[in-house]
């Protein structure tokens, strides 16, 4: 049996190769876990011993397809519980991802399987990621930062880069949410701050680092 901290590891493991890399650096999983490159190497050995990632001195670590499946398992497991919090128990979208933390290490499949039939089998959780199904496949869709979107386009919010409180609190403030239909009206030019639209609110000025942590489809 693996211990949470051994989860936390392949996820992150995970989510650092969902970027394009074929291996993962201590030096990057360190940063992602908050911790120190001497208590990652152990961990790697630990992990390599498990035959849950491989592991060759300078080129990184990789997953396993063991060690994949249980990262993928942990993600569905906590972006199920995500929707069950905001869906079922009305916590708000930036209260739920400590709650889930401690969640997604449950180990009952049965469980889990049981709350993905009550909740109708979402497709993604309340930030817009796509939730795995039971056999550990996602439901991609290609998505784009508005930070990339043209003056005149259209386009609808489906997602977040930044997942802290306080990012999600901001987007409450200013009104927008995972579905809003917005349309780019100014990029300035001198901060590439923009002006947008959101369908049945009024105008909302989004600076630059704002753009680059919204995930949009194109209309």
């Amino acid at each position: 049996m693996n211990s949470f901290t051994e989860e936390n590891y392949l996820k992150a493991i995970f989510k650092l190769l969902e970027k394009g890399e074929k291996a993962v650096s201590t030096t990057a999983l360190a940063e992602r876990m908050n911790t120190k490159a001497a208590t990652v190497t152990d961990m790697i050995k630990r992990l390599a011993e498990k035959k849950l990632i491989h592991y060759q001195k300078y080129q990184g670590v990789s997953l396993t397809e063991k060690g994949k499946a249980i990262a993928v398992s942990i993600i569905r497991k906590h972006r199920l519980w995500e929707v069950f919090l905001v869906d079922k128990l009305h916590f708000k979208w930036d209260e739920v991802h400590e709650l889930a933390e401690q969640l997604e290490h449950v180990k009952s499949d049965e469980l889990i399987d049981r709350i993905d039939k009550f909740l109708n089998y979402p497709k993604i959780d309340p930030h817009g990621d796509p939730i795995p199904d039971a056999k550990g496949v996602f439901n991609r869709k290609k998505s784009f930062l508005l930070a990339e979107i043209n003056a005149g386009q259209s386009c609808i919010m489906t997602g977040v880069v930044d997942h802290s409180a306080s990012f999600l609190q901001y987007l409450d403030k200013v009104g927008l949410s995972i579905g809003n239909e917005i349309k780019l009206i100014e990029v300035v030019d001198f901060d590439k701050s923009i002006q947008v639209h959101v369908k049945g609110k009024e105008k909302v000025f989004l600076s630059h680092e704002v753009a680059k942590n919204l995930l949009v489809n194109k209309q």
